[in-house]
């Protein structure tokens, strides 16, 4: 079983290959995956691009403050522009005063932008062969959800030793996986079509199921 103490990085020659488990948690051989495709390179100035991307595109930009003519009150000189001595203010909602409006402060805006599809494709292709490399992609036979039990799911999961943080990749998702893997923790499942750079990225494990192998080989190509 794939522990943390058996990580090793692979060969080029062998990155491809990843080890398949069936529903008993025991090693049932090795899968191998596009070569053409998942060969270990990785492209890492293109990840920082599409992770920037994908980071961005997740900020709401929500964050507001009030300008001087925002801010409630201040209509009223304070005092008279000369020969009392002070300053000449006009009023006490301008930015140097405690209460006053906020210079150049965030106003909601739109932070979202896109990199071209090819970009996103060869950095998603990218981040696989980052864990193919260290040996942290497993594929299984399939999830045991035909129940919908959460138990029982967590229960393989434990078989396989697999630590930290995964992701599940399925070619879809339905109401009985869903609810069977809702609330384990350090868990993502996510569908072969739709899955990203960050997705794979920001877990320690990538776990395919057989049946969504072949989608993943076809993106990578495609």
């Amino acid at each position: 079983m794939p522990g943390r103490r058996q990580m090793k990085t692979k060969s080029n020659s062998q990155v491809n290959k990843i080890p398949v488990f069936d529903s008993n948690g025991k090693n049932a051989g090795t899968l191998e995956l596009n070569k053409d495709v998942f060969s270990g390179r990785v492209n890492k100035s293109l990840l920082y691009q599409s992770l920037t991307m994908y980071r961005a595109n997740q900020r709401r930009g929500t964050a507001s403050t009030k300008t001087r003519s925002e801010v409630r009150g201040g209509g009223k000189k304070p005092w008279r522009q000369k020969g009392t001595g002070r300053a000449r203010v006009s009023s006490i909602r301008n930015p140097i005063w405690r209460g006053g409006g906020i210079v150049f402060g965030p106003k909601p805006r739109d932070f979202r932008y896109s990199i071209p599809k090819k970009m996103k494709r060869s950095a998603f292709v990218s981040s696989i062969n980052a864990k193919l490399k260290s040996g942290r992609v497993v594929a299984i036979d399939g999830v045991p959800a035909e129940e919908g039990k959460t138990k029982i799911v967590a229960d393989f999961f434990k078989k396989l030793n697999l630590r930290n943080t995964v992701l599940l990749v399925v070619k879809e998702i339905d109401q009985k996986l869903f609810r069977a893997t809702r609330n384990i923790k350090r868990m993502t499942v996510a569908e072969s079509d739709k899955v990203t750079a960050l997705n794979v990225l920001s877990h320690d494990y990538v776990v395919v199921t057989k049946d969504a192998i072949d989608l993943l080989n076809k993106r990578g190509a495609a």
